[in-house]
């Protein structure tokens, strides 16, 4: 017998082991099959019952044969014959003279039960022991042994069974002792009390037996109970068990019966011409199959479908099962359908279509490794291939689909682990790459996870380099080449399968590739985007250093290659682990000069970094950008910035975080011509660790950028809270030449008729890109806010200056200036001024008298004598001295008055501290310490302002200033009424401080300052 692998088949699940052939030692037919393994070795022994009443045994050993190469039969027109060496026949026995009809393994128990001419036989599993007839029962038709799922689903059918729920029969049988022995002598030794695990459903006729095979302690002794006996319908063709339910086909339809009840219902009936039911039991989910015509349909043990129905080609002779696969034969041909896809996965010929009716048999757990398939004549042992194998098979043939399919089964079944399945999609991703399909070679990369980046790194980058040390997670047959070989390698094998097709040659090449070949620009661009793609998502992984370092450093080779500008600058710019050593004379040729910038940045080597942004400030003309960077403003504006403005702004990123005082000055200067307010904000940073030395950053500051030094030294008096007066009055001498020159360039940008500012030719000289605010308001700030600049010096850089004539004609602003310098010679330096003004310009007389009027008190009257000018007329001389004298009289006299009340007021201090130290105490024998209670009488005392005694041992534990009552008179004084003068006056004053006390004197002269 030869076997042929149909072409549709997608999987080699099954391969022929062996073939026996009956005729060589019989002219019987093979009507039943069985096969048992051998727990203690590797080998199989196989059950045929002939139609001739024999039982043969046979035996294999798949793992071991005699010999397992094929051989070829050149009469065969299939595929191969396989040796009849692998097979051997142990023995043959006579069961009775007419067929076998059901061969039943109790591996358990090393025994056969065979049923044969309505009767039930047993022997044991060698066949070395007679074969006995099993109990009385005649006419059996069908045996089918009780599958239990669970322990919990199962009923006892031993304490369930009773005298009034059995037939008169099993009730004769019970009386009798319950049980008849398998050589029909009753037996009393059998005394259990529950169900054992040999409990078998017959159908004799019409009824439905249910017994239960009990062995002895020394297995040699047998018994058969009836345990239960119900009616059965008429016509059973296939029986299963399992649970409670057995379920029974006929020619009308599937009926299930309840084991415990008797009860049983129609699970469906069978349509007119339909062919004969068959029921098969999967062991592995404890279902059961039924089938109707060629669908096969997946019921529970409560006869309800569960999960979806197979469609097999044609209706089968027989099914079997193979782990996750359900096996089907007919016409000579053996078909394994996908019990969850429903798909066929392979088909095998294993005879002519007239070769009769087959029967497939399997092993009892439902997961083994063989299955054995029976024509009339023969037998044909298929083995199960490795899944390994399967999965190598596939591979060879080009079948990724189908191997990625049969791995996820097998880990959906629990039998491959996710390793496995991670190692497949590797496998995969790589025979891809070298079939030029990228994007599915890099998606199949994704999927596995136990695949590690540095797979990938010899497709990017010639050995030897930095990581081909590194050993690979995942070994294949392939050599890794970089990946301008595997596309040129691709290549050649297109042409070469253009050139066989041509011939008539059917080759292995993507039909795509030969009707419409790729170039080899197009093909490496493709495989350069889906290598870094890989490598963008291997980032988020967990990697080790030396692996993150080559994923970082070959991401940017590969977005060199694509030109890929802004994703390199991306990567440079973040936090990545690229070598700096692999990259940076490979981005210096090739001109990508702002990613090796970033690149320096990111790594720390500042002054690399700057010295690129540098040059490229310097020579952005011949740089290497043709746009400018736009920034999107409100209401549709676009901001257009330079490159040389772009190279200053990541130049100051940088220098804002620096502490290296040196650098930040050396680059300094080039920022602050680019734009001033980046200097600004490099020298103001509050993200270095330490700060610039204050007075090297003036020195260093241009002289000619003024608005960054005045900025800076805002900082330093604003913000960092300086009290250098060197600053302040550097900030405001700074503040006070802007404002005069800015004045001065207004005054000579007025048109002839005396008008305002043109606003469309002149712009405001009082603002600049730094500042918010024009120049003189923030000197007038500064001035009002600051009294720790030198205003000499102010006044002396501004007096006499165009600003200065203009505060002078606003008298008001003019005072209030001289009150904020805060001395006398202010006043008389303004008075001078309102005199004696220069450049030809009037006396200000008015402005003169309302400044002697406010503030003349304050001013020598010598001085301001000397100071008015002859011009000045009398009237407003005369009253302006008389003003003076008086507030010269006043101020002297209030100067008495205070002396006076001072002299009062110390005076009456000093009394009331004398009347105080005269106050007497009297201690007598009476007298106690207020803190111990102990009797003064002779004893050291001593007293406090709050008038509490105590004894000078106590007064030592207390001190000086703390009473009794805890009272502390060092921060809280006593005031007795005793010691304060009578006056309402003094007594006010004794509580007031010197400066309150001040005040309460000028108001009292304030009263007086009427009759003068």
């Amino acid at each position: 017998m030869a076997t042929k692998t149909d072409p549709t088949t997608t999987r080699t699940v099954l391969e022929p082991l062996l073939t026996f052939d009956l005729t060589i030692h019989s002219h019987a037919s093979i009507k039943s099959v069985a096969i048992s393994p051998i727990s203690t070795n590797s080998q199989y022994f196989i059950y045929l019952g002939t139609s001739s009443g024999s039982l043969l045994l046979l035996s294999t050993n798949p793992e071991n044969p005699n010999d397992k190469t094929p051989t070829k039969d050149p009469k065969s027109t299939l595929d191969f014959d396989v040796s009849f060496r692998n097979v051997s026949l142990i023995k043959s026995v006579s069961v009775a003279d007419l067929g076998v009809e059901t061969v039943l393994v109790l591996d358990d128990i090393g025994k056969v039960i065979v049923l044969c001419d309505g009767f039930l036989f047993m022997t044991d599993s060698g066949l070395v022991q007679p074969v006995k007839k099993l109990g009385f029962l005649k006419g059996v038709s069908f045996i089918s042994k009780r599958i239990k799922s669970s322990e919990l689903e199962c009923s006892d059918l031993f304490s369930v069974s009773s005298l009034e729920g059995s037939t008169a029969s099993s009730r004769i049988l019970s009386r009798l002792g319950g049980g008849i022995r398998a050589n029909g002598v009753k037996s009393k030794d059998f005394v259990q009390k529950s169900e054992g695990d040999y409990v078998f459903a017959v159908v004799v006729g019409k009824k439905l037996m249910l017994i239960e095979l009990r062995v002895g302690k020394n297995d040699k002794e047998v018994d058969l109970m009836v345990l239960k006996e119900m009616q059965c319908v008429d016509g059973v063709k296939t029986i299963v068990w399992i649970n409670d339910s057995i379920i029974v086909g006929t020619v009308n339809g599937y009926s299930l019966f309840s084991c415990v009840t008797g009860l049983s219902g129609v699970i469906f009936t069978l349509p007119d011409g339909s062919s004969l039911p068959l029921l098969k039991l999967l062991w592995k989910e404890k279902k059961v199959l039924l089938l109707v015509d060629n669908v096969g349909i997946v019921v529970d043990a409560h006869g309800q479908p569960v999960g979806g129905s197979l469609v097999f080609r044609k209706g089968p002779d027989s099914v079997g099962e193979l782990a996750s696969y359900v096996v089907v034969v007919r016409d000579g041909k053996m078909e394994l359908y996908h019990k969850k896809s429903g798909s066929c996965v392979q088909t095998v010929s294993f005879g002519s279509e007239g070769v009769g009716p087959c029967i497939v048999a399997d092993e009892e757990s439902g997961n083994g490794k063989l299955v054995a398939v029976v024509t009339p004549t023969k037998v044909i042992c298929y083995c199960r291939v490795p899944t390994e194998e399967q999965i190598k098979d596939l591979l060879r043939k080009k079948n990724f689909k189908e191997a990625i399919s049969l791995v996820e089964e097998l880990k959906s079944d629990g039998e491959m682990s996710n390793e496995m399945l991670s190692f497949v999609h590797a496998q995969v991703g790589f025979l891809l790459l070298f079939d030029l399909h990228f994007e599915e070679a890099v998606n199949h990369f994704l999927q596995s996870e136990t695949m590690q980046p540095s797979e990938v790194f010899p497709f990017i980058m010639r050995d030897p380099n930095r990581w081909s040390l590194l050993e690979p997670i995942l070994g294949f047959a392939s050599s890794p080449v970089p990946l301008e070989d595997v596309v040129d390698d691709g290549l050649m094998a297109i042409q070469r399968a253009i050139f066989l097709k041509k011939a008539g040659v059917d080759t292995t090449v993507n039909e795509d590739f030969l009707l419409n070949p790729p170039t080899r620009a197009d093909l490496l661009e493709l495989a350069i985007k889906n290598m870094s793609r890989y490598l963008e998502v291997s980032r988020e992984k967990i990697l080790t250093s030396s692996v993150r370092e080559g994923v970082d450093t070959l991401l940017m080779y590969l977005y060199r290659a694509l030109n890929r500008v802004d994703d390199m600058e991306k990567l440079a710019s973040s936090g990545n682990s690229c070598i700096v050593e692999e990259l940076e004379t490979l981005l210096d040729e090739s001109g990508h000069l702002r990613t090796l910038a970033f690149l320096f940045a990111s790594k720390g080597m500042s002054s690399k970094a700057l010295a690129i942004w540098r040059i490229l400030a310097r020579n952005y003309s011949s740089g290497l950008w043709k746009d400018p960077a736009k920034h999107e403003l409100p209401e549709g504006n676009t901001n257009v910035i330079s490159g040389r403005e772009i190279a200053a702004i990541e130049a100051a990123k940088i220098l804002e975080a620096l502490s290296d005082q040196d650098l930040v000055l050396q680059h300094l200067g080039w920022i602050a011509d680019v734009n001033p307010v980046l200097a600004v904000q490099v020298l103001t940073s509050e993200k270095r660790v330490d700060q610039l030395s204050p007075d090297e950053v003036i020195a260093a500051i241009d002289p000619k950028k003024v608005e960054i030094l005045q900025r800076y030294l805002q900082w330093l008096i604003e913000d960092q809270d300086s009290c250098d007066t060197q600053f302040h009055t550097l900030y405001a001498l700074s503040l006070a030449k802007s404002a005069i020159e800015t004045f001065e360039v207004e005054s000579t940008s007025q048109d002839p008729d005396g008008g305002r500012l043109e606003e469309t030719g002149i712009s405001d000289f009082g603002r600049s890109s730094i500042f918010q605010s024009p120049v003189r308001e923030r000197l007038q700030i500064f001035l009002q806010s600051s009294d720790l600049y030198d205003p000499e010096e102010v006044l002396e850089l501004i007096e006499g200056s165009e600003l200065w004539l203009e505060k002078l004609e606003d008298s008001e602003a003019a005072e209030l200036y001289c009150a904020e310098i805060g001395r006398p010679d202010a006043y008389m330096q303004l008075l001078d001024m309102y005199l004696d003004p220069q450049n030809g310009k009037e006396p200000m007389f008015n402005a003169a008298v309302r400044l002697l009027h406010n503030h003349g008190e304050s001013l020598d009257p010598l001085q301001v004598l000397e100071t008015l000018s002859p011009d000045m007329p009398l009237q407003l001389a005369s009253d302006t001295i008389l003003r003076m004298l008086r507030a010269r009289l006043h101020h002297h006299r209030q100067g008495q008055i205070v002396h006076n009340l001072s002299r009062a007021l110390d005076v009456d201090a000093k009394l009331a501290r004398l009347e105080e130290r005269s106050r007497h105490v009297q201690i007598n024998d009476e007298s106690l310490c207020d803190l111990c209670h102990a009797r003064l009488g002779t004893k050291l005392f001593a007293m406090y302002p709050d008038d509490t005694v105590v004894c000078y041992k106590c007064f030592r534990r207390l001190g000086e200033s703390t009473s009794v009552t805890g009272r502390d008179f060092k921060r809280d004084p006593l005031f007795k009424p005793g010691w304060l003068v009578t006056r309402e006056s003094r007594n006010r004053a004794l509580y007031r401080t010197p400066d309150s006390y001040t005040s309460l004197v000028a108001s009292k002269f304030q009263k007086m300052s009427g009759l003068l």
